[in-house]
């Protein structure tokens, strides 16, 4: 499929989900804390779990304001938004505390957006650090986050936009030999590679 058709020409399977969905991961690199001012931003486009369709960087300040706006311009402005059915987060915060609204996020660019887990995630640590930093105001983004929900016992994904197992079927779409989708395992390693010369951590 060209990426100019848009998601209405895919193949749809169970439920109207796209048997190979076009989804967007999309991941922060590593920074040094108190050292490092940004860090990189990666989206990979993939169809299915197989087939990478494009790559975009940018970059955002660390614990930086408004990243929800932020991510929805990105990705508004790329060539390829038409094609797009799915955006995946390696959870609810980037670029350190920046806490991102999943359910504003899907409001504004109308697709499912889900954040996968390989734990169950917990909102006390993320609170706690907040209110350390002086970012107590970004609570309120956490707790209006969907409750994480189990997939096949290896992942946990929390979604805006679509029911659970309509979420744990775009996963299993997406996935290859990680637990994780390909989109973002692949965005990840990207932007691990660019924050460091090479990419590390599990894959």
């Amino acid at each position: 499929m060209s990426l100019d058709e848009g998601p209405a020409a895919i193949q749809n399977g169970p439920m109207g989900l796209p048997k190979r969905p076009h989804l967007l991961g999309i991941d922060d690199g590593p920074f040094e804390k108190k050292k490092s001012t940004d860090t990189p931003i990666v989206g990979v486009l993939m169809e299915g779990c197989d087939l990478v369709e494009a790559v975009a960087v940018t970059a955002f300040p660390i614990d930086g304001d408004g990243v929800t706006d932020f991510l929805a311009a990105w990705v508004e402005g790329l060539r390829f938004r038409p094609a797009l059915q799915g955006i995946v987060l390696g959870g609810i915060t980037i670029a350190g505390l920046a806490v991102v609204d999943l359910v504003g996020l899907h409001q504004r660019l109308q697709l499912p957006v889900l954040a996968v887990n390989r734990r169950r995630p917990t909102d006390d640590a993320l609170l706690a650090a907040l209110d350390a930093a002086g970012l107590s105001e970004r609570r309120a983004l956490v707790q209006r986050t969907p409750a994480p929900e189990p997939v096949e016992g290896e992942l946990h994904v929390t979604a805006a936009g679509l029911s659970s197992t309509a979420a744990g079927q775009l996963v299993r779409a997406s996935r290859n030999k990680s637990t994780l989708p390909e989109p973002l395992r692949l965005a990840h390693l990207v932007a691990s590679a660019i924050a460091r010369g090479q990419s590390r951590g599990r894959p």
